[in-house]
Formats: structure tokens, sequence, C-alpha cells
């Protein structure tokens, strides 16, 4: 019987990273005011991807192999489009060099249009727009909602 490497592999990798979660929440401080502390998420976390890992494992080594996927609706002769993968990770690494400086509002509406339009939109004005509002809605979002503060860069004082 063949087994399928490519799953053990997934299996080993899901154990290793589940393991290393489960460790690095041992090594997290624990305040006395919060009764459940940061640790929970993380052993959750860990724990399941450690049994997922073993279910994986046991499944592939008893013969259980993937189905093969029918229902797409792709041509898998037809090569990748590496022009529209560049754009986007130019367009990635543009926000990440510029966040802190322009703030997540520029940047962010960067990376929405940015993204439209290396993925072939051709209405520039509104992606801008719709960028602008995507990414002062988010940083609003983070801000008031979670209470996360997202750098406002050049727009400081006035966000």
């Amino acid at each position: 019987m063949h087994q399928d490497r490519a799953q053990l592999g997934l299996a080993a990798a899901l154990f290793l990273g589940g393991a290393y979660t489960v460790y690095d929440a041992t090594t997290l401080e624990v305040g006395f005011a919060d009764p459940v502390g940061p640790r929970v998420f993380p052993y959750v976390v860990g724990s399941v991807l450690v049994v997922l890992a073993v279910l994986l494992a046991v499944a592939t080594l008893r013969g259980s192999r993937p189905e093969a996927d029918a229902g797409e609706d792709i041509d898998l002769t037809t090569p990748a489009d590496w022009t529209t993968v560049a754009k986007l990770v130019g367009i990635l690494l543009f926000t990440i060099a510029t966040v802190d400086l322009l703030g997540w509002a520029i940047s962010g509406a960067v990376l929405f249009a940015g993204a439209a339009w290396s993925l072939g939109s051709g209405t520039l004005v509104r992606d801008v727009i719709a960028g602008l509002v995507l990414s002062v809605l988010s940083w609003y979002g983070f801000w008031v909602g979670l209470g996360i503060p997202l750098t406002p860069g050049i727009l400081d004082g006035i966000l």
C-alpha cells in the first residue's frame, strides 16, 4: 500500500506547529487580574492542531487518500498569471514600507485600490474612493471597536 508522503508531511507540520504553540503558551506571563489568563486560547489551538495531526497521520497510514477536486471551473493547463502576483506583492510591500510614515488610512487605501487594479479593475476613481472608505472605516473599527490604535501617520491629529 502506497502512503501519501504529502499528507504525512502536512501531519508533521501540524504536529510541530501545535506542539510549539502549546510550549509557547507555557512561557506567557499570567497576571492575577484575569481569571482565565492569556494561556487558554493558545492551549486550545495548539491542542487541536496536535489532535488533527495525529488523526491525519493515522488516516494516512491506514491508506486514506484525499478525493480529487472535480468541481472547479478552472483550466489546469492555463499557466499562472505571474504579472498579477507581482503586482499584488508590490502593493503589499509598498503598504508594509509606508504604513508607519503615511498611516493606515493612506497606505490601506493604496492597498485596497492597488489590489483592485492588479486584479483587473478598470475604474481607478471608484477604486480609490472605495479604498479610502474601507481604510478609514477599518482604522476607526480597530480603534473604537477593538481598542487597537492603528498608526495615523501623517494624518495624526486629523483622524
